[in-house]
């Protein structure tokens, strides 16, 4: 999606604290994991459930494809990249109760 005026569609263009370049073999997040309804953390493409923070630290290093980092009241947290389809967006995901973790 094009930047114009600071912004990339609605959101501020540094929105993101990183744009992590995924690896060839990076996952992709099918599913949030919430608890009392709160995202508590995301299923991978193949199986892994992963915490918030494990989720960070994965994509950080190149393994989550189509995220990025951003920051809300110091707790860092996986967002979709703008790409103009509502579709992918995280929050347009699935969702499970964390509680049914395998």
């Amino acid at each position: 999606m094009k930047q114009h005026n600071g912004r990339i569609g609605n959101l501020p263009a540094n929105i993101n604290l990183m744009n992590p370049v995924p690896n060839k073999d990076a996952k992709s997040v099918v599913r949030l994991l919430r608890t009392n309804g709160k995202v508590s953390g995301y299923e991978l493409s193949d199986g892994t459930h992963l915490t918030k923070s494990q989720g960070v630290a994965l994509a950080k290093q190149g393994g989550i494809r189509g995220v990025a980092i951003a920051s809300r009241n110091g707790s860092e947290y996986l967002r979709s990249l703008p790409d103009g389809d509502p579709a992918s967006n995280l929050g347009d995901l699935p969702s499970a109760s964390a509680a049914r973790r395998q």
